[in-house]
């Protein structure tokens, strides 16, 4: 690429590692993403910065740690008047600075509309939810419809995962005419609750969960099996479709940066194999995401990474490939992962992490992994022992040792926890048994 590269960033909700077919699903197939994989890098040890979506989001849009603000204690939002301070350097604004068009489709999560609209943290324009989830028929939480274009709230019909794969690819074509490069972060609600097929069946779930007496009926406990979520992840990835085949059509696809990965780890109908967890621990399941480049120029067709990658490095990565640099006043956390995109190694780091929820603590460094869940302490060899099964603790106790140092080192220079963080919006009962956290 001669030009700066555009970008189209794709952030799956709630979706496992496994669950793409390229990275081992067996129950259905994925072929628009497994094409994209064979189109460029498949990263094997890519991290979510938190086994949760708020938390990750600020990571994403700040290229730090998201205990750093106090809208990255959220875990996940839930109705505080809080949000990602407009005055913070973000990507999109960042971007912006070097000239190119930022626009999201999606999932904001990040705060309420309007004194925490996209908007004010460097997109030109938004289009989606502003919460953390809606009925993909009706666009509705809480009883309120909750889908914007900008910070008007519209009405539209439609399966939402295919909304939003029809405003991402009307973006490509506007931004095709413009000759200005851009950034598109593409934000799905899929594969998170609530469990609706883009189907008749579907609908009528949507139709049941609407008759409800129940001011959360989206949450679903009593819904979804493995069929819908099946079609719900095949949705994804016909969405998917769409848009890499526009950018094939406006002949962007060789200038343009694809990069699809998860917000954190899978949901009850998830697969993380081989790994244990899943959302809200920081178990590898909880953590580890699927994560493909497709980078003209740079990622070789068909390669695999096994670099350790987080979802803050995109933020430098994305800057230093426009020619820019992350705020000196705001210095990134992350690293610019080109390196790695290109087959290369990058330098060795600690991945440090915490969840409020049982006092959960790890760090990962080389292929060791320290884990604190519920008063437990573990010492696992990741690379070895990925369902994390083999305690090693007592026989590695210089290691043991080590970690934990550098994860109380790592843990002084963040915010504290703020125990009032994800509490609200739901009774201490339904926290606990959805999001698990204590009630």
């Amino acid at each position: 690429m001669s030009r700066q590269p555009n970008i189209v960033f794709i952030l799956a909700d709630d979706l496992g590692y496994a669950d793409l077919s390229c990275y081992g699903r067996q129950d259905y197939q994925t072929p628009a993403l497994d094409r994209l994989a064979s189109q460029g890098m498949r990263f094997t040890h890519a991290y979510a910065n938190s086994a949760v979506c708020t938390a990750t989001r600020v990571a994403f849009m700040t290229g730090r740690y998201q205990y750093r603000l106090p809208i990255g204690l959220e875990e996940p939002l839930q109705g505080r008047a809080i949000g990602l301070p407009p005055e913070h350097p973000t990507l999109p604004s960042l971007l912006r600075d070097r000239g190119y068009h930022t626009s999201l489709v999606g999932k904001w999560h990040l705060g309420d509309l309007p004194d925490y609209c996209p908007l004010n943290s460097g997109f030109d324009e938004f289009w989606g939810i502003r919460g953390g989830g809606v009925d993909y028929f009706t666009h509705r939480h809480l009883g309120k419809n909750d889908l914007w274009d900008g910070t008007e709230n519209i009405e539209r019909t439609g399966y939402l995962t295919e909304l939003l794969a029809e405003r991402a690819v009307q973006v490509l074509e506007e931004r095709a005419a413009a000759g200005q490069p851009f950034f598109l972060n593409l934000n799905f609600t899929a594969p998170h609750w609530p469990w609706e097929a883009p189907d008749a069946a579907g609908k009528a779930e949507s139709d049941r969960l609407t008759a409800k007496d129940d001011p959360i009926p989206i949450i679903h406990w009593d819904g979804g099996d493995m069929a819908t979520y099946a079609a719900m992840v095949r949705s994804l990835d016909l969405a998917c479709e769409h848009v890499i085949e526009a950018l094939d059509r406006l002949r962007l696809a060789n200038e343009t940066i694809v990069v699809f990965t998860s917000d954190n780890g899978g949901e009850r109908f998830s697969d993380m194999w081989p790994f244990n967890g899943r959302k809200t621990e920081l178990l590898e399941g909880g953590l580890r995401v699927p994560a493909i480049v497709r980078w003209p120029g740079v990622a070789a067709p068909g390669s695999e990474s096994e670099a350790q990658v987080m979802t803050m490095d995109w933020l430098p990565t994305f800057l230093a490939a426009a020619g820019g640099s992350p705020d000196p006043e705001f210095p990134s956390d992350g690293i610019d992962i080109r390196g790695a995109i290109a087959g290369g190694a990058i330098p060795e780091r600690g991945l440090f992490f915490r969840f409020g929820n049982h006092d959960q603590r790890a760090a990962r460094i080389g292929r060791m992994k320290y884990l604190r869940i519920a008063g437990n302490e573990f010492l696992f060899d990741i690379v070895a022992d990925p369902m994390e099964r083999g305690n090693l603790k007592a026989r590695q106790p210089e290691v043991f040792a080590r970690l934990i140092a550098e994860w109380e080192a790592w843990n002084r220079t963040m915010l504290p926890p703020d125990p009032e963080a994800g509490r609200h919006g739901f009774t201490g009962a339904e926290l606990a048994d959805y999001f698990g956290v204590d009630s």
